[in-house]
């Protein structure tokens, strides 16, 4: 019953998506407001229709109903309830219908909460969202569907299906619990666990500022009206995606044992590029929206956001790469081209066609290479460079060499550390200068004496890296240019604070408060640089300053790596934990300046299933804010009572990179909270009509 109620509830919910798009596009043409309020009632549906589609799933994972074939491929007896909620997302068909489920409430909210205010453009907005969500549903409908279940055929060959197929008959539910797959150890993880919701986050809050857009382009709206209408959507995707791409690279840290978090892997770049570019449009769409500037060029970033989106979809879900971040090759691969090719082409063509009417004219010229529109395009020109070096290092150059030369070339890490480094060393020059830069026009004058604090700020903070972690003088340069975008960031604010103190006489915590509050877009904006600037730092030193060892130590022998002494002091194995797994555990001690600093216990996971055992390594570390000491146990060698293999890391700076995503989100959430200002504003325009009102 289970499946059924399920593949029904996605089966209505793909109808009233395709009917919703339909009916909308058709509203405008008949300009019948009926027509255009049953598409928005049946839009709206898709959201309660695909929460009973999860719902079913979910109660199905939870009550071991092992006959769905989704359900014995991610789970098995042994498998923790809080596992069996995250296995909803944790094989590509329940991704898939996740992802949908996603999708939905994003189109839900959106058109919920601008029907009134955007009302031209919400029958296009209606149209593009459900049409990508019909498309995703079918994907959920006829190739990767998660209410199959297994049936026994009259000559006992095994079939799958949702409804009960003549002459068949289900097998023993014993017999399948038996014989259950267990979701993959590596995704026991809570970076894992979280990753994948808000990378779909990220993805699918895309699809709404990029709904918008087209909307623009086939109503005429090309106002700011879109882009005011979105940012917040916008900046709640990016943000998902942010954190979505940093837990995936503290998953990476914590379970897969190379002893980074980034390796340039071909499924973690299909997820930053999109971010790439979605950074480089909430920049320019600043702008737009200030200046009356870069139309054309915003519509080209979010089409290609978007484009950038369905890419990625379909690099990680087809099988075009092979990664341990990827799902296994499956039919939905050409599918999920054609959808990219054909909404890419049908986006460009609409955007070259406003922009050869003449209808996406900027309202202001650039004036001045210092100013701050011109600095802000030259960031997004970096931004696009770093994503086509980027795209062509992770898709472009394996494609091109297998259609066109009959080989496969991969360009591995040292291609992207070649070419990525001086990209980000621009951005973060840029960073640096442009906020200090005046709308129009800038001096060179000015701008040196507006440095002068943040210069000085700055060359504090590489004096105490210098002190953490001894540098060469080109490191400590380019230390001193990403601290330089932070402390530009932090003496702003600062000094916002300082003139509302000093003029006003408010108290430093009100004149602090107070000025966000004022204009949180702006302040949020500079919080969030200033994580950026405290993320590269950690990622730079972490990166060029990593040490490693490798040794086989006898109980009580040590090793030591960067001031560190590491004691090999016995071992556990066998152990049994709750769910199931057997762990082998290794007691480790770790000394620094004679002095015990932690006790460590790194291990190796062995999860029992049909097949036999999937084993994973899970390392152990000391972690402050100097440095990581990484302990890990090398799992193609022996570990006993006797002797064990470890592989150690030092990585310095790393935990900058954790505490300075905490930071970002929290600048984005003061970005995206309405202003003040914005607020009086509305309320005293609000005002005469409200009294009117009264009055009448």
């Amino acid at each position: 019953m289970l499946a059924e109620l399920g593949f029904i509830a996605t089966f209505l919910a793909f109808l009233a998506a395709l009917y919703a798009a339909g009916v909308a596009f058709h509203s405008v043409r008949v300009r019948d407001d009926r027509l255009l309020l049953s598409a928005r009632n049946a839009a709206l549906a898709t959201f309660p229709l695909l929460g009973v589609s999860l719902g079913t799933l979910l109660i199905a994972l939870l009550t071991q109903q092992y006959q769905i074939a989704y359900v014995w491929n991610v789970t098995d007896p042994n498998t923790p309830t809080f596992f069996r909620v995250t296995a909803l997302w944790g094989a590509q068909a329940g991704s898939l219908l996740f992802w949908s489920g996603i999708m939905s409430a994003f189109a839900f909210g959106t058109i919920v909460l601008n029907w009134h205010g955007q009302r031209r453009l919400m029958p296009y907005v209606i149209v593009y969202t459900m049409l990508t969500l019909a498309f995703f549903l079918s994907l959920s409908l006829f190739f990767e569907n998660p209410f199959e279940r297994y049936w026994i055929m009259p000559d006992n060959n095994v079939v799958k299906s949702v409804f009960a197929v003549g002459g068949a008959v289900p097998p023993a539910s014993a017999r399948l619990a038996e014989t259950a797959n267990g979701l993959n150890p590596l995704l026991r993880h809570f970076g894992m666990i979280v990753h994948p919701p808000l990378l779909y986050m990220g993805f699918v809050g895309f699809i709404i500022p990029f709904a918008f857009a087209m909307a623009a382009l086939a109503s005429g709206d090309l106002s700011t009206n879109w882009i005011r209408a979105t940012r917040r959507w916008t900046l709640l995707a990016w943000v998902s995606l942010s954190l979505g791409l940093v837990l995936g690279g503290r998953w990476a840290y914590d379970v897969l044992g190379w002893g980074g978090w980034w390796g340039w892997d071909p499924v973690e770049n299909a997820a930053f590029l999109p971010w790439l570019v979605g950074t480089a449009f909430l920049h320019s769409a600043m702008i737009q929206e200030k200046r009356g500037m870069l139309k054309v060029w915003n519509m080209f970033l979010m089409l290609g956001t978007f484009s950038a989106v369905i890419f990625g979809t379909f690099a990680t879900r087809s099988g075009l790469v092979d990664s341990v971040h990827s799902f296994a090759r499956s039919d939905i691969g050409f599918p999920l081209f054609a959808f990219w090719f054909g909404i890419t082409a049908v986006s460009i063509g609409m955007l070259l066609w406003r922009w050869r009417r003449g209808d996406l004219r900027d309202e202001r010229r650039l004036n001045s290479w210092l100013s701050r529109e011109s600095l802000f395009v030259l960031n997004n020109i970096v931004f696009v460079m770093l994503f086509i070096a980027i795209f062509w290092g992770s898709f472009g150059a394996p494609i091109f060499s297998e259609l066109f030369m009959g080989t496969t070339i991969t360009l591995g890490k040292d291609y992207f550390l070649q070419v990525t480094p001086p990209l980000f060393l621009v951005l973060f020059i840029l960073m640096g200068v442009a906020p200090l830069s005046a709308w129009s026009v800038t001096s060179l004058r000015r701008l040196g004496k507006a440095l002068i604090v943040p210069a000085s700020l700055a060359a504090l903070i590489v004096a105490l890296l210098a002190l953490l972690q001894p540098a060469e003088p080109p490191v400590l340069l380019i230390y001193g240019i990403i601290a330089l975008s932070g402390t530009v960031a932090l003496w702003e604010t600062v000094r916002g604070a300082m003139a509302r103190h000093k003029s006003l006489g408010e108290s430093w915590y009100r004149a602090f408060t107070a000025l966000i509050a004022r204009n949180r877009q702006r302040y949020g904006g500079y919080l969030v640089h200033l994580s950026v600037a405290i993320l590269g730092i950690g990622a730079l030193g972490s990166e060029l300053y990593q040490q490693e060892t490798q040794r086989t130590l006898a109980v009580g022998e040590s090793l030591e790596l960067g001031g560190y002494v590491m004691r090999y002091d016995g071992f556990l194995g066998g152990q049994i934990a709750e769910d199931g797994r057997i762990m082998d555990i290794a007691q480790v001690t770790v000394l620094r300046d004679g002095r015990e600093v932690a006790r460590l216990r790194p291990r190796r996971d062995f999860y029992p299933n049909a097949e036999g055992m999937n084993s994973m390594t899970i390392p152990a570390a000391h972690s402050t804010l100097e440095n990581d000491f990484y302990v890990l146990l090398v799992d193609w060698e022996t570990i006993s009572a006797r002797s064990a293999t470890f592989k150690v890391f030092i990585n310095p700076l790393i935990n900058l990179i954790w505490w300075g995503t905490l930071l970002l989100v929290i600048g984005t959430i003061v970005a995206m909270y309405p202003d003040e200002r914005i607020a009086l504003v509305t309320a005293k325009t609000a005002q005469p009509s409200q009294l009117a009102g009264a009055k009448a």
